[in-house]
């Protein structure tokens, strides 16, 4: 499967973004589809993670409450929903998939297949 990001840019704080993932493949709702970030100089990290229906979605605690993941699987697209926008939240945001599930939705060694990333940058 490929994966397309979109929808980053720059944004003051307090402000939304709404990041798209654009997945090829007819088989896009069996995959587990999460988000990552990577911000200057840090490791990659988890954002949010959705089940392959939409009925779960899992956060990070530095974002719950003001992201939200969702899907769209006639689309084959996933999406992040940010609000509340922190300078802290600037990183290469990327989306992942996860064919089936391996019994982690944060961990990076679960997905498989990843996208390019999109930049976003917070200003304060």
């Amino acid at each position: 499967v490929q994966l397309v990001e979109s929808g980053g840019g720059l944004v003051q704080a307090g402000g939304s973004l709404r990041l798209s993932c654009a997945a090829s493949g007819r088989t896009f709702s069996s995959y587990f589809m999460g988000w990552f970030r990577q911000g200057p100089g840090k490791e990659r990290e988890f954002v949010a993670a959705i089940t392959w229906s939409g009925g779960l979605s899992y956060y990070s605690d530095s974002v719950k409450g003001r992201f939200a993941i969702s899907r769209d699987n006639a689309k084959n697209t996933v999406y992040l929903q940010m609000n509340g926008l922190k300078p802290e939240d600037t990183a290469v945001y990327y989306c992942a998939a996860q064919p089936g599930y391996k019994g982690s939705y944060s961990s990076l060694q679960g997905y498989d297949y990843w996208g390019q990333g999109t930049q976003v940058t917070v200003s304060s």
